[in-house]
């Protein structure tokens, strides 16, 4: 299986085990990480495999990510 960027361990290293302890306790915060791994493949997806789709329907998908991301985030830093 190839490589794909922007797993949330990825992106915030020195918070692996946090986020494994937030997926095993917090519903909320496990369900945000289910949305957000599954986006993140899709977008890789789309990208590895040339896939063409729409400018507008391709950023809506980059800013879903990010919005997660941002979301995710603010549950690893306390909020």
């Amino acid at each position: 299986m190839s490589h794909v960027p922007h797993e949330l361990a990825e992106e915030f290293p020195d918070m692996k085990d946090r986020i494994h302890d937030l997926k095993m306790t917090n519903a909320h915060f496990a369900r945000l990480a289910d949305e957000y791994h599954t986006l993140n493949r899709e977008i890789h997806r789309i990208e590895a495999a040339g896939i063409n789709v729409d400018d507008p329907t391709y950023e809506d998908l980059k800013k879903q990510r990010l919005a997660l991301k941002d979301d995710v985030f603010a549950m690893l830093d306390g909020g």
